[in-house]
C-alpha cells in the first residue's frame, strides 16, 4: 500500500508515527477537512501537472482554498500550465487519484510549495492514499518533500 511506502520514507524523518488513517475518505479537501477536523484551507494539497518537455511531473503543494493561477505558472516555469490526466497521475507521481503526495515521489519530480500555505504552522498533506494525511510544520513539509523552493502560483478560489 502506498501509505505504508510514505510511511517507511518518513520513517528517516522520525516522522513515521504522525500519519494519520481514518475510517472514512479524505480524497477531496473537503473530505480530508472533516477527517482532520480543521478548516480546508489548512489542508495542503498536492497538484500535478506535467512537466515543458520531459514526461515527468512537478509538484505544487498549495493550501486547501487556492486554484493555480495560470498567468502566476506561466512566468514562473516559462509555460502553459498542463495538469496531469487521470492515467498520468499515477504513472508520474507514484499514487493514485485522492492519495497524491510530495513525498518520496519518482525521480525527476520536483516539488513547489506555494506561499498560500505560509498562513498557517500547521497543514496537513496526504500520505499516500485516500483515506491519510499527516500534520506538518512548513519547515517539516519543506524538509521532507526535498521542495525545490517556495513559489508564489495560486490564488483563492472565487
Amino acid at each position: 500500500m502506498s501509505v505504508q511506502k510514505v510511511k517507511q520514507y518518513l520513517a528517516q524523518f522520525g516522522a513515521d508515527d504522525k500519519v494519520m488513517q481514518f475510517d472514512q475518505s479524505s480524497a477531496t479537501v473537503e473530505l480530508a477537512a472533516v477527517a482532520v477536523g480543521v478548516i480546508p484551507a489548512r489542508i495542503a494539497k498536492t497538484l500535478s501537472f506535467k512537466k515543458s518537455v520531459e514526461q515527468k511531473a512537478i509538484l505544487i503543494v498549495a493550501a486547501g482554498d487556492v486554484k493555480v493561477d495560470n498567468a502566476k505558472f506561466k512566468k514562473f516555469f516559462g509555460y502553459k500550465a498542463k495538469m496531469l490526466v487521470a492515467e498520468e497521475v499515477e504513472e508520474l507521481t507514484g499514487y493514485r487519484i485522492g492519495g497524491v503526495c510530495p513525498f518520496d515521489n519518482p525521480d525527476g519530480t520536483d516539488v513547489y510549495l506555494d506561499v498560500s500555505l505560509q498562513r498557517f504552522d500547521v497543514v496537513y498533506p496526504a500520505c499516500g492514499s485516500d483515506n491519510s494525511a499527516i500534520p506538518l510544520t512548513l519547515d517539516e513539509l519543506y524538509q521532507y518533500s526535498k521542495a525545490k523552493e517556495w513559489i508564489d502560483v495560486c490564488k483563492i478560489k472565487e
